[in-house]
């Protein structure tokens, strides 16, 4: 007999949010089972799923900067990594962006004009409390650092990074292609 989980226990399983159970639904992307009028998950299968998907899998991820050159650089790592790249010049822009997909994980400029960094991770932890995050800073002692710290975890990246650095955060923060 098949062992069945709900959407809470495959979300839960997946270390992911039932919004991204149910986005997963929607698109067709995730094994499942319609029972009555709920959804079941045969774990053998998303076992499956997880393998079929892990090898080669890749993520989509946000990045926002207000220079265009920084946007640019994570653009060519992530992208020559397999990665599907999103940009934002701005936290509205990036807001905008979170609202309407799932991404795996955001790089996030601490210091940008108009809503910086900190105020822009509040607003994520609104509309999506598990999206991992990491701050790119030049400033990693500055009180919008204090500010952001207040939101919750984030991972932090100090400017000037690397390649490798960037790559590392991405290993560090993604479990699962949330796209």
């Amino acid at each position: 007999m098949p062992e069945l989980l709900t959407v809470r226990e495959v979300a839960d399983y997946l270390r992911v949010t039932q919004k991204t159970i149910y986005r997963l639904l929607q698109a067709g992307t995730i094994p499942a089972l319609k029972v009555s009028h709920s959804w079941r998950f045969d774990r053998a299968a998303i076992d499956e799923w997880l393998r079929s998907t892990a090898v080669g899998a890749k993520a989509t991820i946000l990045v926002v900067d207000d220079d265009q050159t920084i946007r640019d650089l994570f653009r060519d790592i992530l992208e020559d990594a397999g990665h599907k790249v999103v940009t934002a010049g701005s936290g509205a822009e990036a807001l905008e962006y979170i609202k309407a997909k799932d991404f795996a994980l955001v790089f996030l400029d601490l210091k940008m004009p108009g809503m910086g960094g900190a105020d822009v991770l509040r607003k994520i932890r609104v509309i999506d409390p598990e999206l991992p995050v990491t701050i790119i800073t030049g400033f990693p002692d500055s009180e919008s650092m204090a500010q952001a710290l207040a939101q919750g975890p984030f991972g932090v990246m100090n400017k000037p990074f690397g390649e490798a650095d960037v790559l590392n955060a991405v290993k560090s923060f993604i479990r699962i292609d949330r796209s």
